[in-house]
């Protein structure tokens, strides 16, 4: 279930609620009771392979091609 971040307009204080992501947009309560709350954007970090990553690099070493001897 994701995590959304919430700041209090009132109080200032920020806090998480867990909630499915079709209740994302509903209204959340401080947990000091104010009704004023705005959700913070947040952002995803994904990682995994990339098509650039996929294909090792050639070089390296003479011979290699990044010596430039041509072989």
């Amino acid at each position: 279930m994701p995590t959304y971040e919430f700041r209090c307009r009132t109080c200032g204080s920020t806090f998480d609620v867990s909630r499915p992501m079709d209740a994302a947009r509903e209204p959340a309560h401080c947990p000091a009771g104010h009704d004023d709350t705005v959700k913070l954007l947040t952002t995803v970090g994904i990682t995994g392979r990339s098509e650039a990553s996929a294909t090792p690099a050639s070089g390296g070493g003479c011979c290699g091609g990044a010596c430039g001897c041509g072989s």
